[in-house]
């Protein structure tokens, strides 16, 4: 007998928990031996290593407590890989020497594992005066760029490349830019990023008061905070980001308010950490806690649940003590604090089986019950460990107990903690769980509603065949194990029918009993009106959010792209089954086989030196005239550096020969420019050039403007369109494909594009 309830559970466990020899060999035969793994590991620090090696079995047993899958893939295993989850690295220093001080830092945290986060403020805004170099500063997001080509090249541990949280303040002068950002969808791709917004910022808004952008003391431009907060909404409305951080708010609820400053979260903005701040995650599994799933006693065994709370919180405080850090000073901020985050999954199948519309207002109540009688468990179980193990070094009693959170903590908790004082500084957080979720069958992921209640997938054999099979939400097999071919109840609802604003419910409603802060998306209509879009994020400020992510599809981050194929036309790009069609830019011809070359070609040679190298790189890009307009046909690369001349060569053959086939080649260009050296760029002409072969890309970029190629700087395609040519007759609209698997089931669950076929996601 498995354990797993899902196929598609057992395939994530194998893939992404089991833990294997280099060869691949399964050292974890079962997921029992995973469990037992885990359980050892961390019970190794107890003075009673066996009894609660046992304990915290049972605790795992059956996917009711999920530890985050660091803890889950590394613990026991003597990899040199971080068990927690999320950090925000130390403040960015407003210096040269400094900033790329902390680059470094940020490459060894990924490549142990960990997400990061940094608040840009603190560098100069784009054109400040550089004292001593008689230069001008070039502003943050120039050296965010460094930091996402950095990001792009580290592998982190384990099979997923880094995720990375940017935040800036919304009176830094180079906010606009901020905002703008990722217009482009091939800039900061390895970020998410957030705008902190003040409480001071709001009233402005709100009384569309005058704004200024303010850094080191000095006003650079004064604005109109109603029109930079439309600003902000339109890019978010257009292409789903900025999210935004009420970075105020969250300072104030900290219940270590009083030794510490927070400005920045990790990547799913769940945990909003001080300077080198790290956290580590773990979800109670809800939809494993209901007695008696859709029958007329139905209800939370609250019992069960305060033992198992009280097991989970002792698993994390050891897990304080077990796990390796990539800096010390991140071992030192978790040493002094024990910060943990205990979450939950599942909530939303545990809502339908106690007969509880997801969004309802019964259902918000529900769960804040449920939520605040978690947070009671919580507390008391780390003021239990105080008295065994003692409080955190920095515990103020009075100092913790006047902080924003305790003040609403029921008096005899208080009263505990001011007796006792407190293992953990803070407890509760609600992270992403939608691997840890798929593997423990499918439950709904965090606080989200149920994404879909079923839905097909195809996998991959070994003999290259793919196989489809069906993947049921946890809660409607158990309806189906339970009542048959019944239908479902009318309560049954889903992301896709959910009201924006009853997603912004359940958030205020969760979040009232959450020490930090909660990963959620607030899935929202394409169709949704600018105004009724604003209002999602106004309601999530007025209802006491400490932050607000949204989705709605977009051209930028994954809406329905369909391309048609027509053999006596060139294909039409269409944005959207209800746009007009477009003709790709630059009134390019797709060729069906390449064009001969004619005997004389104009064109132009250009020379890079590339910074410590003995000689330049020389190229030559040579152009044919079509219709009367001028476009690229074939590139030379030659350097008298012979350690080149295998990659010139290739590089010249490759690109020519896509440049003959015809169509928007710009996007040879992006990528190009996107390629990132490991042994590091170099500065030319006051800009950051990641590699050699960014600054061929860079030199074509410019001879494509200056032919009238492209309009301008950035102005490429990112990607092939002739790659994306299907029949719309045989094939559905799709978005983007999953980088890990190639299938376009790709959603957004908790604030990152998450894929339904493999599990894949950017944030874990």
């Amino acid at each position: 007998m498995t354990r797993f309830s899902a196929p598609i559970a057992e395939q994530i466990w194998d893939m992404k928990y089991r833990f294997k020899a280099a060869d691949g060999t399964p050292k974890d035969v079962t997921v029992e031996d995973t469990w037992r793994r885990i359980a050892r590991d961390l019970a190794q620090v107890e003075d009673n290593p066996a009894k609660w090696e046992e304990n915290f079995y049972g605790a795992l047993e059956d996917f009711q407590y999920l530890p985050a899958g660091r803890i889950t893939a590394g613990a026991g295993t003597a990899r040199k890989v971080t068990l927690f989850n999320c950090f925000v690295m130390g403040t960015v220093p407003d210096s040269m020497g400094g900033i790329f001080d902390m680059l470094k830092e940020a490459a060894l945290t990924m490549q142990q594992g960990g997400g990061i986060g940094y608040d840009f403020s603190t560098i100069r805004p784009k054109g400040a005066d550089v004292h001593g170099v008689a230069a001008d500063a070039s502003g943050p997001l120039s050296f965010m760029d460094v930091w996402d080509a950095m990001c792009r090249t580290i592998m982190s541990a384990g099979s997923r490349r880094g995720a990375m949280m940017a935040t800036m303040r919304c009176d830094h002068p180079d906010i606009g830019d901020f905002i703008t950002a990722k217009s482009d969808a091939a800039r900061l791709r390895m970020f998410n990023v957030s705008v902190l917004i003040t409480d001071a910022f709001m009233e402005a808004v709100k009384a569309d008061a005058s704004w200024d952008l303010v850094f080191d003391g000095k006003v650079y431009q004064t604005v109109q905070a109603l029109d930079l907060w439309n600003r902000i909404m339109q890019a978010t409305y257009d292409y789903a980001e900025p999210g935004v951080i009420f970075i105020d708010r969250i300072n104030a609820a900290n219940n270590l308010s009083y030794c510490e400053t927070i400005a920045a979260t990790n990547p799913c903005g769940e945990q909003p950490l001080p300077p080198y701040g790290a956290c580590l995650l773990g979800s109670i599994n809800m939809a494993r806690l209901v007695a008696d799933p859709f029958g007329a006693g139905a209800g939370l065994d609250e019992e069960k649940m305060t033992r198992l709370v009280a097991t989970a919180i002792r698993m994390m405080d050891n897990v304080v003590d077990t796990s390796k850090f990539p800096l010390p000073e991140q071992e030192r901020e978790a040493q002094q604090k024990r910060r943990i985050g205990l979450g939950v999954t599942g909530l939303a199948d545990a809502l339908l089986m106690v007969g509880l519309r997801y969004g309802s207002d019964e259902a918000a109540a529900q769960t804040e019950a449920w939520l605040k009688a978690i947070a009671r468990a919580s507390y008391l179980a780390s003021v239990d460990l105080a008295k065994e193990k003692g409080a955190f070094p920095l515990f103020d009693a009075e100092a913790y107990l006047a902080s924003g959170n305790m003040k609403n903590m029921d008096e005899d908790v208080r009263d505990a903690i001011r007796t006792h004082g407190i293992r953990n500084a803070l407890l509760t957080s609600i992270a992403p769980t939608g691997t840890i979720s798929l593997y423990a069958g499918n439950v709904s992921s965090g606080i989200e509603p149920v994404f879909a209640y079923a839905y097909t997938r195809k996998v991959l054999q070994k003999d290259g065949s793919r196989t489809e099979e069906e993947v049921v939400d946890y809660a409607v097999q158990m309806w189906r194990d339970l009542r048959g071919d019944a239908a479902l109840p009318d309560y049954f609802v889903n992301a896709q029918t959910l009201a924006p604003a009853d997603h912004v419910k359940m958030q205020a409603a969760a979040q009232k009993w959450i020490d930090s802060s909660i990963s959620k998306t607030i899935n929202c209509p394409a169709d949704i009106s600018f105004d009724a879009f604003k209002d999602v994020y106004m309601q999530a400020w007025d209802t006491g959010c400490k932050g607000c992510t949204t989705y709605r599809p977009n051209d930028v981050t994954g809406s329905v792209l369909s391309v048609s194929e027509d053999k006596k036309a060139a294909p039409e790009v269409i944005a959207n089954s209800d746009a007009e069609p477009m003709q790709p830019h630059g009134d390019v011809i797709y060729m069906a086989d390449p064009l001969d070359r004619p005997e004389t070609l104009e064109g132009n040679t250009y020379k890079v030196k590339w910074p410590d190298s003995e000689h330049a790189i020389y190229i030559t890009i040579n152009d044919v005239v079509i219709g009367g307009r001028r476009r690229p046909f074939e590139v030379f690369i030659n350097s008298k550096n012979m350690e080149h001349f295998a990659w010139t060569v290739a590089l010249t053959r490759m690109i020519s020969a896509v440049f003959r086939r015809g169509g928007d080649v710009s996007f040879v260009v992006e990528e190009l420019k996107a390629v990132f050296d490991p042994r590091g760029g170099a500065w030319m002409r006051g800009k950051y050039i990641p590699s050699i072969l960014a600054a061929i890309g860079g030199v074509i970029e410019q001879h494509m403007i200056v032919t009238g190629f492209i309009a301008g700087e950035g102005m490429g395609l990112k990607t092939d369109p002739t790659a994306q040519v299907v029949d719309l007759e045989n094939a559905a609209p799709r978005g983007k494909a999953c980088s890990s698997c190639g299938s376009y089931e790709l959603r957004m669950v908790e604030g990152c594009m998450t894929c339904a076929s493999c599990g894949f996601s950017k944030c874990g």
